[in-house]
């Protein structure tokens, strides 16, 4: 017989559906006792909670419970057998309630040694708490006021492939070597929204995405990454890293490295050595003001390269800054201080976005061989059509300028015939089925 217990009005942070205060039975439950704010309900298998939240959970539950869910109360203890001595049981939710350590005891799982989920998210817990099932999968312990995992707190959770910890109170001191290196599944780890000035020590090979975003950290060593060679993306948005948080080299163990972000950092140049296999790189919001020949040569792989709103010019990118980045599709140099096209843009282009610059003309030349671009976005420049010269649009399969223009000039690099043109206050717009092109001005 298997149960499942319920008293939630909202879901979980990935997979709860909205129940009502429930415990049900494949077949006919058997007499059982209730908390009093619980109606016990026997020839339907089902208890329902009264309108009223639960601020002390059940004391007793089934022992064939499976799933329990009292999230959304007020649940302030729980007892030794509300979830212990529970074999069958394989996922408890209790976000969104009053819990803190003093309220869940250390023997709350004795005998339920097969939960793989637990939520404890949106809860008053100050540390991690200690003699959680050995069996976890997934642990949510976000929006708490956890500032401390004490030593060996996790060192059972030997399957943990999911761990949560954002939006807490957590400092480096809170943390130790041997905090994570007994996670040996642990596949990904969020600490954003802490306080952690440094990368945590001691992080598993397993690990595959670590968000470190909006903490403090200052300084980002290889020796903290030797452990977590897996890794895949790292999220390092909005951090103060700075011009020397960051040094060469830093990210050499990470040889495997997909995507880094460095949204919002303060950084003023692209930084240097990193992983040769890295195919996203995203630095908007920054300080980065040069790019030079070989600033990128050591990523020849990169997929997507976003260096929105930075301080770049015309005049400090180098005309062979892009020539390695041959798999390159996404360029961003949005909100910069570019004056003309960037010369040397790969080929293999799908994607280049050159909004809020201060771009005065276009050139075909540096367009010349970008025969897959699909989009080019120029929005908000000082272009008039009479800046673009002739060929400029040849071969483009699909192209978007969402600038308003002065003159309502057909461009002299359209298409002949004009299959598609009318010129009220949108200026211009043509297509050709045949060759898959597209042009919008306005």
């Amino acid at each position: 017989m298997a149960w499942t217990f319920g008293c939630s009005r909202t879901t979980s942070p990935e997979l709860l559906s909205t129940s009502p205060c429930r415990t049900t039975s494949s077949r006919n439950s058997p007499t059982m006792s209730c908390p009093a704010s619980v109606a016990c309900e026997p020839s339907t298998s089902t208890t329902t909670s009264s309108p009223q939240k639960l601020s002390v959970a059940p004391q007793f539950l089934p022992r064939s419970l499976r799933v329990a869910d009292l999230a959304a109360n007020q649940v302030m203890e729980i007892f030794p057998l509300t979830f212990g001595e529970k074999p069958a049981l394989r996922s408890v939710y209790l976000h969104n309630n009053q819990l803190s350590n003093a309220g869940l005891p250390p023997d709350a799982f004795r005998g339920s040694e097969a939960v793989t989920t637990l939520s404890l998210s949106n809860n008053r817990f100050s540390y991690l708490p200690p003699s959680l099932p050995p069996s976890l999968e997934r642990l949510h312990l976000q929006n708490n006021l956890i500032s401390k995992v004490p030593r060996g707190a996790l060192s059972r959770q030997t399957q943990l492939r999911e761990l949560y910890l954002q939006h807490n109170q957590l400092t480096d001191s809170g943390l130790d070597a041997t905090t994570f290196s007994k996670l040996h599944s642990l596949e990904y780890l969020d600490l954003s929204h802490n306080q952690l000035t440094t990368v945590p020590a001691g992080l598993p090979r397993t690990l595959a995405i670590l968000h470190l975003g909006r903490n403090h950290i200052r300084q980002v060593e290889a020796a903290r990454l030797h452990g977590a060679r897996g890794l895949r993306y790292l999220l390092l948005q909005h951090n103060q890293l700075g011009s020397s948080g960051l040094p060469a080299g830093a990210l050499r163990p990470l040889q495997g490295l997909h995507t880094l972000h460095l949204y919002g950092n303060g950084l003023d140049r692209v930084p240097l050595a990193l992983p040769r296999r890295l195919r996203a790189l995203v630095l908007p919001h920054n300080h980065v003001a040069t790019l030079g020949a070989r600033d990128l040569a050591a990523t020849p792989g990169l997929m997507e390269l976003n260096l929105a709103y930075n301080r770049l010019t015309s005049a400090r990118v180098h005309h062979r800054a892009f020539r390695r980045l041959r798999t390159l599709r996404s360029l961003d140099l949005a909100g910069n201080q570019l004056t003309r096209l960037p010369m040397g843009l790969p080929t293999g282009l799908h994607t280049l976005r050159l909004q809020r610059n201060q771009l005065r003309m276009l050139e075909p030349e540096p367009l010349t061989g970008l025969d897959q671009l699909q989009e080019l976005s120029l929005a908000h420049n000082r272009l008039r059509v009479g800046d673009i010269g002739p060929g400029t649009w040849h071969e483009l399969q699909a192209l978007q300028v969402r600038h308003r223009l002065v003159s309502h000039t057909i461009p002299r690099a359209s298409p002949s015939p004009c299959l598609h043109c009318h010129i009220p206050n949108i200026p211009v717009s043509w297509s050709s089925n045949q060759n898959k092109k597209m042009l919008r001005v306005g």
